[in-house]
């Protein structure tokens, strides 16, 4: 996409260009499906490409471009609808007569479908055929018929998603799967330059930027670029040293919130900010309630999952809509209203506003945090911090796609007192608890020691980093520092350490050679979390078995970044080739570089990874089976000749 990076290997998209990428045309009928994490820039790329085309700048072949996002859909009553009232309900503005042509594919069409995620309607993939465009039929029926091409076959089609999502649609309906990966390290940098006008404020931000690693990382996602802007130009004018500048998340966050309620208040109450001064007690009391009630709305949509909120969601905060409308007309940094309905423009405010809403009540006996009746029990008869963070530590381990592991990072940095007393600055009421948290750490260790899987703890590695705690870290980085890491016993809590600061590791995250770390399959049983992190897993010379094989499918099928593997010099055998092969097979599978050198592989073998490449032939390039026994390996060879195989370099001598 432009403006976005391709990862190694990968090619680069162009979004004018989205639907040509293989035939160099609008070719009719084409569906893609884009991929990327919230805030990444999905939904900005589908507004520039309608804009261009609006424009006369691209895509001038395309007669109408219709607009369909999923969180309007969702607020469609009508139990049946025709395809036509589908269209002129995002559409008015289309004659009768074009819509009839529309159907009748007169006309060249792309139609939109962005924000898959937001959805909220069943789509049914085995349902009966939808062939009469005029029927009146229910709405999941209609996105259906017209995703498996049988309603609006001519059209070309692109639905936008988060990867968690996007298995509500199988992913043979789609020809082109397209990803946006965020900004890359130089692009990183040069929006800081572009944003910033003063060079030498911008390299100061850099650098600042670049010495928090959990910062760096997460700059990738253009709105924390944002925010990170917003946050840190505002302390350079106080502090042009920036020494009390923020390390963690939370404090970001902490400080742009402050900063952009401060500016809704000064615009719409000037009467109380008079000359700079000290806010008022009135002002004061202003914001304390309307952050509360931005937090609590936050913190209940949360609890459901839901994303998008409606009227009767703010009132059930006390928010007026007026009010709402107070905040996305100044705080559209932080809330937006849009025709029907409200949101905050990205998933970590909402997340973030929840733990300051739990954090804030703590001392209440009626926390939400607390569901069940035990915990209410629990909680009354051992009201302290303490008890709080463990629930809410339980509350995230259990959910199945971690929707509340930034809302815990929050919670836990919300303990640190210097980001409860930046906190009070809007909420004055607050009392700075200074309870000692020495028994939550210690617990957070214990569930460390207790989880098998690396995966499932790395978020409290990120709790710990957010209260400024790295006893556990800071240990293995001595063992790396001093190359000793290969002779120690590590116990699982050390194991799950070594994941966490390799996974924070920018060199890991490009390239992962297993035989630095422990070149054994417990080694990368227990760094597999890293693999799937890294673009190059290079895991030859490892003694490796066919067991291993069957482990790297799991990623290979995983929407994992990996897309070159090296397990050369393994006894991986026929037996293993053909477990791995089961992920190759896989439609999730981006591998491009496979080698396989020395793995003691016969033609049985061959006629797996044949079979893998006939039924995913778009991305593996290279294959390297030299120092083997491929025999005559034909159906393999037959691969290269295959115009719909990637397949470009085969070695078997």
């Amino acid at each position: 996409m432009e403006g976005f990076y391709p990862k190694p290997g990968e090619t680069s998209v162009n979004f004018s260009e989205i639907f040509k990428v293989q035939s160099g045309e609008n070719k009719s009928g084409t569906k893609v499906l884009t991929l990327g994490i919230a805030g990444v820039g999905k939904t900005a790329s589908v507004h520039k490409f309608i804009l261009d085309w609006a424009e006369e700048r691209h895509n001038q072949d395309l007669d109408f471009i219709l607009f369909l996002p999923f969180r309007e859909l969702n607020l469609i009553k009508e139990n049946s609808l025709r395809l036509s009232d589908l269209l002129h309900y995002f559409h008015p503005e289309l004659y009768i007569e074009d819509v009839m042509e529309i159907l009748n594919g007169k006309y060249t069409v792309a139609l939109i479908l962005d924000g898959l995620d937001e959805s909220k309607i069943p789509l049914n993939f085995n349902q009966e055929k939808v062939l009469n465009a005029q029927a009146k039929i229910s709405l999941n029926k209609l996105l259906t018929g017209i995703i498996k091409g049988e309603l609006l076959p001519t059209a070309v089609i692109w639905i936008t998603s988060r990867p968690a999502a996007a298995n509500q649609i199988p992913r043979k309906y789609f020809l082109i799967i397209t990803e946006i990966h965020g900004f890359n390290d130089s692009q990183k940098e040069e929006y800081f330059r572009k944003r910033i006008q003063n060079q030498d404020e911008a390299s100061r931000i850099i650098s600042h930027i670049k010495a928090a690693r959990s910062l760096h990382i997460l700059c990738h996602i253009p709105v924390f670029c944002r925010i990170s802007v917003s946050v840190l130009q505002e302390m350079i004018k106080k502090d042009k040293e920036m020494e009390n500048a923020p390390t963690t998340l939370t404090e970001m966050y902490i400080r742009f919130l402050i900063f952009h309620t401060r500016q809704k208040s000064e615009k719409y109450n000037p009467e109380q900010n008079v000359d700079g001064a000290v806010p008022s007690s009135k002002r004061e009391k202003m914001e304390a309630e309307s952050v509360l009630k931005l937090a609590k709305l936050a913190f209940l949509q949360l609890q459901k999952e839901q994303l998008i909120f409606y009227e009767e969601d703010l009132k059930e905060c006390d928010i007026e809509v007026e009010e709402a409308v107070v905040h996305s007309g100044v705080c559209t940094q932080i809330f937006k209203k849009d025709e029907k309905f409200y949101s905050f423009v990205h998933l970590s405010f909402q997340e973030f506003l929840a733990a300051v809403f739990v954090f804030i009540t703590s001392s209440d006996e009626s926390n939400p945090l607390f569901q069940t009746w035990w915990e209410k029990i629990k909680w009354r008869y051992k009201h302290t911090l303490d008890n709080l963070l463990k629930t809410a530590v339980e509350k995230a381990m259990k959910s199945k796609n971690g929707h509340l592991d930034l809302f815990l990072r929050f919670l836990f940095g919300l303990t640190l007192e210097s980001n409860q007393r930046l906190l009070k600055s809007l909420q004055p009421e607050i009392e700075i608890n200074k309870e000692d948290l020495k028994g939550t750490i210690g617990y957070i260790k214990r569930k460390l020691k207790k989880k098998k899987s690396s995966e499932k703890t790395i978020n409290l590695f990120h709790c710990l980093s957010e209260m400024k705690d790295t006893s556990l870290t800071g240990e293995i980085q001595k063992f790396l520092n001093s190359g000793t890491l290969s002779t120690q016993e590590l116990s699982s809590t050390q194991w799950s350490a070594l994941v966490f600061v390799l996974m924070m590791s920018e060199e890991t995250q490009e390239k992962f050679e297993l035989k630095k770390y422990r070149a054994s399959e417990e080694g990368l049983r227990r760094l597999l979390p890293v693999v799937k992190n890294t673009r190059r897993a290079l895991l030859d010379h490892c003694s490796l078995s066919k067991n291993a094989c069957e482990t790297l499918a799991s990623v290979l099928i995983s929407d994992s970044a990996l897309i070159e593997l090296d397990l050369s010099n393994n006894d991986l055998q026929d037996s293993g080739v053909e477990l791995l092969s089961a992920g190759l097979k896989s439609s999730h599978c981006k591998l491009q570089i496979l080698r396989l050198s020395g793995c003691m592989i016969t033609e049985k073998g061959c006629s797996s990874l044949s079979s893998a490449l006939s039924s995913n032939p778009s991305h593996l390039k290279e294959l390297d089976l030299t120092y083997n026994h491929p025999g005559e390996s034909g159906e393999l060879s037959a691969r290269l000749k295959d115009p719909h195989c990637s397949l470009e370099t085969l070695r078997y001598e």
